[in-house]
Parts: structure tokens; sequence; C-alpha cells
């Protein structure tokens, strides 16, 4: 028979503290968003289009449509976010949830648009460019 492994009380205290620590940063990054949603949009579409990662024939739809992914993930459950960001959770080390998200949305969501010609760069490109936005704005 295979051994059973269980934890003693302090490893399983620590193991609880690191998860709620994540768990809390996760949730005050994402209720930090509320409040920069216009300028982070505008952001992040600005560079997209700046160092020619996105090209778009109207720059304000592309704004209005990283709006949007910023407002339905300030409402989306645990579980929708997740779910967005699965295919790209090992992108990076330590990634940021808005980055990831946003990259996630730009990646497979947005080349469906209709004002949107075409996406360059590949995900690492496109989730530093976000990344360094959304950072700017939150830290």
């Amino acid at each position: 028979m295979a051994k059973v492994f269980r934890p003693s009380r302090r490893e399983s205290t620590i193991l609880s503290k690191i998860e709620s620590s994540k768990e809390y940063e996760r949730r005050q990054a994402i209720k930090g968003v509320k409040d920069v949603i216009e300028p982070l949009s505008n952001a992040i579409s600005m560079k997209l289009i700046e160092n020619s990662l996105v090209e778009t024939t109207n720059k304000n739809s592309l704004e209005e449509q990283v709006e949007k992914c910023l407002d339905k993930l300030t409402r989306a459950e645990d579980f929708d976010i997740d779910y967005q960001i699965a295919p790209l959770r090992s992108l990076v080390p330590h990634p940021n949830i808005i980055s990831l998200y946003v990259t996630s949305f730009i990646i497979e969501q947005l080349l469906n648009h209709k004002d949107i010609i075409d996406i360059f760069g590949s995900d690492e490109d496109i989730y530093s460019c976000i990344n360094h936005q959304v950072l700017k704005y939150l830290s």
C-alpha cells in the first residue's frame, strides 16, 4: 500500500497563508482596474498600435474593445477568468492576472473584430506590452 502524505498542521497553515495572499492580491488587482478603466484601455490600445502589434482601421474601436474587456474582467466570476486565461497561464513565470486576461482577449477574440486588420508579434510580446501599461496604472 502507498503511504498517504498528510502535511503537518504547521505546513498546512503556511500553505493556506500563501494561497490566501495570492487570492487577496488577485482580488485587489481586479478591484483596482475599476478606477482606471478608461485611461488604461487608452494606454494599452495606443501602445499596441505604436509597437506595431495590432493593425487597425479605427483606433477608437480598439480602445472600446479593450475597455469592454476590462469591464467584463471586473464583473467576471473566478471560473470565467481562469477559463479565459487557461491557454496562456504558463506564458510567463509570475503573470499579472489583468495583463494575462487582456492578452488572451487580444489574441483569441479581438482578431475576429471587423476593424482589426491583423495582430503581429508573439504572445510574449503582446503580454509584455500590455503588462507594462497595467503596471504603470496599477502600481
